[in-house]
């Protein structure tokens, strides 16, 4: 499930960044969810 907003989505994408340095995150999502998260939706036409 993308994130709903662009503030959302970038939030995620910093979570993911911490997540691969092996920081702790505010979410304590996996990885592949944050992926999921941090992904853009692809808008149908």
């Amino acid at each position: 499930m993308p994130a709903r907003t662009e503030r959302q989505r970038k939030f995620m994408g910093a979570e993911l960044q911490r997540k691969r340095e092996g920081k702790k995150t505010k979410t304590g999502m996996s990885e592949k969810e944050l992926e999921k998260f941090a992904s853009k939706s692809k808008k149908k036409s």
